[in-house]
């Protein structure tokens, strides 16, 4: 059974990287990993680099760790690599409190993310010229 698992995960042509304890929340996390999503990898880190952003070092530093996964363990090749998934999830979430008026408290909720890049490996190159 194992055996069959694996030609199927060898097939697949996937390669996976999972940063769990992202200081953010899914709310915020949402929209800038569907802006990456279904674009290649060079791409995806560019834009990323431009983004104004705090959270965004954090995505591209998993997206670089999913990228040395699939050079180092799979020997994909780089330029060929499209992110297929990005999502994430929810984690911990860290209370705090903030002294007020009259004695009174106000909750501070810090929360935290889980954020999973799935790649794969594009199946041929598009020629951009096509339209005539």
């Amino acid at each position: 059974m194992s055996k069959k698992k694996k030609n199927i995960k060898n097939l697949d042509k996937t390669v996976k990287s999972i940063n769990n304890n992202v200081r953010s929340s899914v709310r915020k996390l949402n929209p800038i990993l569907r802006g990456i999503v279904g674009k290649k990898v060079e791409i995806a880190i560019r834009d990323l680099e431009f983004s104004e952003k705090r959270i965004t070092k954090d995505i591209k530093k998993t997206i670089s760790s999913a990228v040395a996964n699939a050079e180092n363990n799979f020997q994909y090749d780089i330029d060929k690599l499209i992110v297929k998934e990005a999502y994430c999830g929810k984690k911990i979430i860290m209370k705090r409190f903030r002294p007020r008026a009259k004695g009174r408290a106000a909750p501070i909720l810090k929360p935290y993310s889980s954020v999973t890049i799935i790649l794969s490996e594009a199946k041929k190159m598009e020629a951009h010229g096509s339209k005539s």
